[in-house]
């Protein structure tokens, strides 16, 4: 899609600060017939533009031209396979509470999946952020016989089954699995406990220390989970490889095998088992698989050095988002050849406090989750959790804007999550210092129904076709709706309302034809003037054709029509008005806002009492002269009376299409309409005051219902446009009190309302509507 002209220096500026901060290096890749999404290590260390030359972003690409499947709700599984039983239950824990917490955070416009809502299919159905939690499992199946080589295993020696003291025959080898081993347990797993498979399902599998997975066969040239040397050696051969990039004239550099081991190394990835349909059918199997690449800082059972390791390279790569600017590297001062031999001739517990010191500071993890230090075990480990979360949150926005490894990329490869990866500003609360004993920092950027996360942005490509607010890695979805009231107006002066103030994160998406054609589409803008008039609504950017005659519908010619993120109005009388603008993103979240305009003039007339009519009088009895005939003769003139016509009112129709309330809470209220002609209005759900105050729901009070109708409260609201005549359905999203609040209501009476007036000009008729719906579970 071409950039739109209006576009700013500014934002491009910003988006490019933004993407040359955020290293790229998750791909779509095949390899050894394996399709996967690959999270990589972070192979930009320093900042270097290493990265960007060998997988270069393209986010002005970043498009899913074909509409191929997107994941509208997702249930998700966790399964931890795990028969040696490393998979500490600390480590679980802090997993299965952030994946029962981002199922309950669902529809949060705060929370980073929110951003997900703007990506569509062919179908026209967004990737919303309606997820929920299927609960956990530890998959007990013995590992079978590892068909590839770790590229740097563990020592034996830390895989003993608990504490020292242990006996030897608790010593397991290590374990390396293949991604097609990995598919075979998945497939076996589900059907042994008649789990649902389909588009609708995720499942996220998780090995512990010591099980490395590779997508091939392994050893220094696989792309595995491991990797050959040692991360200081890595970081190392990176400030080698710029010292020789910046020499005059620059030098060529060689990189060593223990480099490119690390560059073709993974933290995460996610693929599909599709047994029946490339298209994604019911025996489809969406899964990522989640490595233990979390390293052992902090974790005393690692004893003989195996992997007692920071990790922050599977996490934000080192890179602080609490610095100024957001985005500096955490580096750490180098020590050179004569510093390091004078540490070796220091006795073993001197090198132990520099060792310590050494980890204190520089680039380390963020841990947000160490809440006890020590934990259970008696280590302070449990925040290396949080390392896992993170993956499982980038995993999980890529699995639903590309599930089949066909949707939304880039022209590289990049999914949604690679365009901002490493990228975790702004930061909400915690500290960047490590410390001591999880030798961790503790910031957080997410907070999902009261517990806090470290998760990496997400892509906002509305960002890029609107200038504004044009923030392109964001951590949650911002819908403020807003205008200024003009001043005291007289009445019969076209005033102004500007609904462009709106700060609107998804204000674009693509749309698909029925043909199949992708378009932008924009957020609606509807207006209620509060005089009775019609409402005005449309798509923003753009401005209507209402009172503006001399302008064409919507300005400049890629806007949708029909436009209203800025309208004009005129008020014929007197008095103070209620103007309220309702703005629905195109992820189909709704918010309103009122403002009051005042008007000088004369007052509105009240209606002429109908006259009551004059009885009519009695018929005279026809009389008969004799020899005459009788009655008077026609004086040939017409005497019928003249009639006006007017516009008749609109025809609508309304039912529910389905009458659960568990549904409707997740995904809204499904509502089928008919209509005779063009419309405009809205459809709400109201909910009796009495019902709402024993539940503690809070809402706008309905007004205009008719006499004797229960006091009742707003609960739920959709806008209704139409261009003509027909049908269609709309989902009517309740609030999100109103939704946490009936959860766990079993049974529920709402009345839907449906409102909506004709597009005449002259004389715009009316229409209301209202039907009693029992929902049940």
């Amino acid at each position: 899609m071409a950039l739109p002209v209006a576009l700013s220096l500014a934002v491009l500026l910003m988006a490019a600060l933004l993407f040359a901060a955020a290293p790229a290096g998750a791909l779509v890749l095949s390899t050894s017939g394996t399709k996967v999404g690959l999270q990589p290590r972070s192979t930009l260390l320093y900042g270097s533009p290493l990265n960007i030359k060998e997988y270069p972003q393209n986010p002005w690409k970043f498009e899913n031209a074909q509409g191929n499947a997107i994941v509208n709700t997702s249930k998700i599984y966790a399964i931890y396979w795990d028969p040696t039983d490393h998979y500490h239950g600390d480590w679980q824990g802090v997993i299965d509470t952030f994946l029962q917490k981002m199922g309950g955070a669902s529809n949060d416009l705060g929370g980073v999946f929110a951003v997900d809502a703007q990506y569509t299919d062919k179908a026209n159905q967004h990737a919303l952020y309606q997820a929920a939690f299927q609960g956990a499992y530890t998959d007990t199946d013995a590992y079978p016989a590892s068909e590839c080589t770790d590229p740097h295993p563990m020592n034996p020696l830390d895989l003993i089954g608990a504490e020292i003291g242990q006996p030897e025959s608790h010593e397991h080898a290590p374990i390396c699995l293949t991604d097609a081993q990995i598919q075979e347990e998945l497939a076996a797993f589900i059907a042994q406990h008649s789990l649902t498979r389909g588009m609708g399902t995720i499942f996220y599998l998780m090995t512990p220390p010591g099980v490395t997975v590779c997508l091939d066969a392994g050893g220094p040239t696989g792309h595995c989970s491991d990797f050959e040397g040692e991360i200081g050696e890595i970081e190392a051969d990176e400030r080698a490889r710029e010292k020789a990039e910046k020499e005059n004239p620059p030098k060529a550099y060689v990189e060593p095998e223990s480099y490119k081991s690390y560059k073709r190394s993974f933290c995460s990835y996610h693929s599909a088992i599709d047994a029946s349909n490339s298209s994604g059918g019911e025996d489809t199997i969406l899964y990522g698989m989640i490595p233990w690449t979390a390293g052992g800082l902090g974790d005393g059972h690692l004893l003989f050095g195996g992997d007692e390791t920071s990790a922050y390279e599977c996490q934000d790569g080192g890179y602080d988002p609490s610095s100024k600017p957001a985005g500096k590297h955490e580096e750490k001062k180098v020590k050179g050849t004569k510093e390091k031999k004078e540490d070796e001739e220091k006795s073993p517990e001197e090198q132990a406090k520099i060792m310590e010191a050494e980890l204190l500071e520089g680039a380390h993890p963020q841990e947000p989750n160490q809440v006890k230090c020590p934990s259970p075990d008696g280590f302070c480990d449990t925040g290396l959790a949080d390392l896992i979360v993170n993956q499982i949150a980038v995993e999980q926005q890529n699995i639903v804007t590309d599930p089949l490894l066909d949707g939304w990329q880039d022209p590289s490869g990049n999914e949604a999550t690679d365009e901002c990866r490493n990228w975790f500003a702004p930061v909400e609360g915690g500290n960047v210092g490590a410390q001591e004993g999880s030798f961790a920092g503790t910031l957080y950027n997410q907070n999902l129904t009261g517990n806090v996360y470290y998760l990496n942005t997400a892509f906002n490509l509305s960002a890029l076709r609107l200038p504004y607010p044009g923030v392109p890695c964001i951590s949650g979805v911002a819908l403020v709706p807003q205008f200024t009231a003009p001043n005291t107006v007289n009445a019969g002066e076209i005033v102004g309302f500007n609904g462009m103030e709106s700060d609107t994160s998804l204000g674009a998406d693509t749309v698909f034809s029925p043909t199949g054609e992708p378009h932008t589409g924009y957020a609606t803008y509807a207006w209620n003037f509060g005089d009775g008039s019609a409402p005005v609504v449309g798509f923003a950017p753009g401005a209507p054709l209402v009172n503006s005659p001399g302008v064409s519908p919507c300005g400049a010619a890629q806007w949708e029509a029909p436009c209203a993120a800025s309208a004009y109005h005129s008020y014929k009388y007197g008095g103070t008005y209620e103007v309220t603008l309702t703005v629905t993103d195109v992820g189909g979240n709704t918010a309103s806002v009122k403002e009051s305009v005042t008007v000088v003039g004369p007052p509105e007339p009240k209606p002429e009492p109908t006259p009551t009519p004059a009885p009519a009088p009695a018929p005279t009895p026809s009389t008969t002269t004799p020899g005459g005939s009788g009655g008077s003769g026609s004086s040939g003139g017409s005497g019928g009376t003249g009639t006006t016509t007017s516009t008749p009112p609109p025809v609508l129709g309304a039912s529910v299409t389905s009458k659960s309330l568990k549904k409707a809470l997740s995904s809204g209220l499904p509502v089928r309409y008919t209509t005779n002609e063009q419309v405009a209005g809205n459809i709400e759900v109201l909910l009796e005051s009495s019902t709402a105050k024993r539940l503690g729901i809070k809402g706008a009070t309905a007004t205009g219902l008719p006499a004797g109708t229960p006091k009742s409260i707003v609960v739920g609201t959709a806008v209704l446009v139409t261009t003509k005549a027909g049908q269609g359905t709309i989902r009517v999203k309740f609030t999100s009190r109103a939704a946490a609040r009936l959860k766990h209501v079993h049974k529920l009476k709402v009345t839907l309302r449906l409102f909506a007036r004709n597009a005449s000009r002259q004389s715009p008729q009316s229409t209301t509507m209202l039907s009693t719906v029992v929902l049940n579970p």
